[in-house]
C-alpha cells in the first residue's frame, strides 16, 4: 500500500513516513552495524554485567561458529528456552547468524507442552538453562528431536563478587535456580563453549523470505501451532517500530527489558528494536519482581520501558516510590491488554512519561498499532496502523463484507510484517490468511480517523440472552471503581441465559468492597446485560508470564467446580 494514502496517515508524527524505504537486512547486520558505530555503547546490563556491542558481537560471533560446528546451519531450527539473561540475547543472534530458526521457548513450560513444541518444530538443538534441563528435559531426552543440549547457567556472566554469591542464593531458592549437570554426549556448557571458540562464523547468505523464528501461540484454542515468522517479517516490523519513536537517540537510550523475550512482545520490542537502536538493554528475568524493575529504572535511568497494564498498575501501587527518582522515563509502550485510564494517568505522573498504547499478535511480528508519541492519542484506543500496515473491519458472520466507520466486526490487517502462515498446519494457515490478509480473531471499531477500538476477543466474547457481551468492557469499568486492582470477567453456562456474566476481582491492598457494591456501581455504567451476576474475590488472577491474564484458567477453574458439585 505504499502508493494508497489512508485516513490516518495525517495523525503521524513528523518525520513518520506513511512508507517506509525497507532495508533488505537481517536482524543480525543491524546488530552488526551497532557494533561498528557505536561499539563503546553498553548493550547488556545484568546485575553487575556489563557487555559493550563490540563485546556482544564478539560473544554472538563465537556462539554463531560454535554452533556452525554442532551442524547448524541454514534452517536449523534450535530451541532457545531462557529468561532474559546475555545468554538469551546472544543465543537468538547467533542462530539468526548463521540463518537457523529460532524456536523460543517459555521456562515455565511443563514436560508435555515442551514435547509438543520442540517436536513439532524438528528442533536439533536446545539452549536451555541447568536447572530447567535437570528438572524438566532430562527425563524426556528420549522422546526429543534434539541431538545436542546446550547448557546455560545464570551467573556465568556475572562478576566478582556476585559470581561466587549468586550460586548458593539460587541453590537454596525454591524451586531450585541452578542445577548440577554432567558435560557428555550431545551435552555441552555454554559460556565454556564460546570462551574456547574463535569468532570466525562462516559466511552465510541470507535469504530474507526464509523462516526466521517459529513462534508458538498460546494454544488457548487447542494446540499452541507455530506461526513462521520470516526473516523480512522480523526486519521489517523492528524498522517500523523504529520509525515510530523518531526521538530515540543511536546509542544513548536505555530500555527496560522486562518483558520475556520468549515472548514476541518482548523479543521485538525489548531486544531487537534496542539492538538496531544501539540502545543499553536492563535484563530482567523475573518480571514479576516490581521493587527490582523501580530500582533498575532509578539506579540505570532507564528512558524506554515497553510493558503491559498490570506492570504499571504494580509499580504505581509499590510502597516507597517517594523514595526513588524515576523520572528517567521518557517512552512507554504498552500492550497485551486494555490499559486503564488511571493507570496511564498515574504513571505518566509519577514519571513525567508519555505511555502509547498499541497492539501486535504473534502472527504479526507482533506490532501493528501504536498511538503517536508527540500525536494524537486516544485513551482507550490500540492508536494508528504502522507505516505500510492496512487494516479493516469485516462483518463477523462475512469476512467478505467490509463494515462502516464505528461499526463493530472482525479486524483484518495486511503488511510486511504478517506471517506467511503456520508450521506444518495448513488448514489452519489457510483460515487465518486471505490474500495476504490475516483474521486476528479480535472484535474491533475504527472511528472516522482510522483509530482503533479491540473491543474484544470473538472467542472471549459472552453470548447471553441473545446479547453479545465483551468482556473487556466490563473489566474496564469494574477497574475503574477505586477499590478495585484488577478484574477478569468470563462467561459461565446459564440454564435460561446460555451464558452469564462473572466477574473476578482483585481488591486494591486495603480496600473493602462487596459483591452487590461493585454490581451496583457496574448498574450505573452498563446496560442491564452486560453486569456481572456474580462477583467472586481472588488475591491474585492467574497470568502468563509475559503478566497477561488468563481467562482460560478461570473458565476452566469454574468449569471444574461445576463438574465437582454436579450431583
Amino acid at each position: 500500500m505504499t502508493d494508497t494514502q489512508r485516513v490516518w496517515h495525517q495523525f503521524y508524527d513528523e518525520g513518520v513516513p506513511p512508507a517506509l524505504q525497507f532495508e533488505a537486512l537481517p536482524l543480525s547486520a543491524f546488530l552488526e552495524r551497532s557494533a561498528r558505530d557505536h561499539g563503546d555503547a553498553t548493550a547488556l546490563i545484568f546485575l553487575n554485567c556489563r557487555l559493550t556491542y563490540r563485546q556482544l558481537q564478539d560473544e554472538v560471533d563465537r556462539f554463531a561458529t560454535a554452533l556452525a560446528g554442532l551442524g547448524v546451519t541454514s534452517g536449523t531450527r534450535v530451541a532457545i528456552q531462557l529468561p532474559n539473561l546475555p545468554q538469551t540475547v546472544i543465543a537468538f543472534y547467533a542462530v539468526l547468524r548463521l540463518g537457523g530458526v529460532v524456536v523460543m521457548t517459555n521456562p515455565l513450560y511443563v514436560e508435555r507442552e515442551i514435547e509438543h513444541q520442540w517436536n513439532d518444530a524438528g528442533c536439533d538443538v536446545a539452549i536451555t538453562t541447568d536447572f530447567l534441563f535437570a528438572g524438566r528435559i532430562a527425563g524426556i531426552r528420549s522422546k526429543l528431536t534434539v541431538r545436542h543440549y546446550i547448557i546455560a547457567s545464570i551467573p556465568e556472566y556475572l562478576r566478582f563478587p556476585l559470581n561466587l554469591l549468586a550460586p548458593l542464593k539460587l541453590r537454596r531458592a525454591k524451586p531450585p535456580l541452578m542445577a548440577t549437570v554432567e558435560e557428555g554426549p550431545g551435552i555441552h556448557f555454554m559460556r565454556p563453549l564460546i570462551k574456547r571458540t574463535p569468532a570466525s562464523p562462516p559466511e552465510t547468505v541470507i535469504d530474507m523470505d526464509a523462516p526466521a523464528a517459529l513462534q508458538y501461540t498460546g494454544g488457548t484454542t487447542g494446540v499452541a501451532k507455530g506461526a513462521i515468522l520470516t526473516h523480512r517479517n522480523l526486519s521489517c516490523n523492528v524498522q517500523q517500530v523504529a520509525s515510530w519513536f523518531v526521538g530515540a537517540q543511536p546509542g544513548k537510550e536505555v530500555m527496560l527489558g522486562c518483558l520475556p523475550f520468549f515472548h514476541v512482545f518482548g523479543m521485538t520490542v525489548s531486544m531487537n528494536f534496542p539492538v538496531h537502536a544501539a540502545a543499553a538493554m536492563v535484563l530482567m528475568p523475573n518480571p514479576r519482581d516490581i521493587p527490582l524493575m523501580i530500582q533498575n529504572i532509578a539506579k540505570h535511568r532507564v528512558t524506554l520501558f515497553p510493558g503491559v497494564p498490570a506492570m504499571f498498575n504494580a509499580i504505581i501501587n509499590a510502597p516507597g516510590l517517594e523514595k526513588l527518582d524515576l523520572t528517567s522515563v521518557a517512552s512507554c509502550f504498552s500492550g497485551g491488554a486494555p490499559l486503564p485510564p488511571d493507570v496511564l494517568e498515574r504513571f505518566e505522573a509519577l514519571t513525567s512519561s508519555k505511555i502509547v498504547e498499541g497492539y501486535g499478535l504473534t502472527e504479526t511480528s507482533p506490532v501493528t498499532h501504536a498511538n503517536p508519541l508527540n500525536g494524537q492519542r486516544k485513551i482507550g484506543s490500540i492508536g494508528v496502523p504502522f507505516p505500510d500496515t492496512d487494516v479493516k473491519v469485516v462483518h463477523l458472520d462475512d469476512a467478505s463484507t467490509e463494515v462502516s466507520a464505528g461499526e463493530q466486526g472482525e479486524l483484518l490487517i495486511k503488511g510486511p510484517q504478517v506471517m506467511p502462515g503456520y508450521w506444518n498446519a495448513p488448514a489452519e494457515s489457510a483460515a487465518a490468511l486471505t490474500d495476504g490478509w490475516l483474521h486476528t480473531g479480535d472484535i474491533a471499531r475504527i472511528d472516522d480517523d482510522g483509530y482503533c477500538f479491540i473491543v474484544g476477543r470473538k472467542k472471549d466474547m459472552i453470548i447471553a440472552g441473545g446479547y453479545n457481551i465483551y468482556p473487556d468492557e466490563v473489566d474496564a469499568v469494574l477497574m475503574a471503581h477505586p477499590a478495585v486492582h484488577e478484574s477478569a470477567t468470563i462467561g459461565v453456562p446459564d440454564p435460561t441465559r446460555g451464558e452469564t456474566v462473572k466477574s473476578f476481582v482483585v481488591l486494591r491492598p486495603g480496600q473493602t468492597a462487596s459483591a452487590d457494591e461493585l454490581i451496583a456501581h457496574c448498574r450505573r455504567e452498563l446496560a442491564a446485560y452486560k453486569i456481572p451476576r456474580a462477583i467472586a474475590f481472588l488475591d491474585e488472577l492467574p497470568k502468563s508470564s509475559a503478566l497477561k491474564i488468563l481467562r482460560r484458567e478461570l473458565r476452566e477453574m469454574e468449569l471444574n467446580a461445576a463438574t465437582e458439585g454436579s450431583p
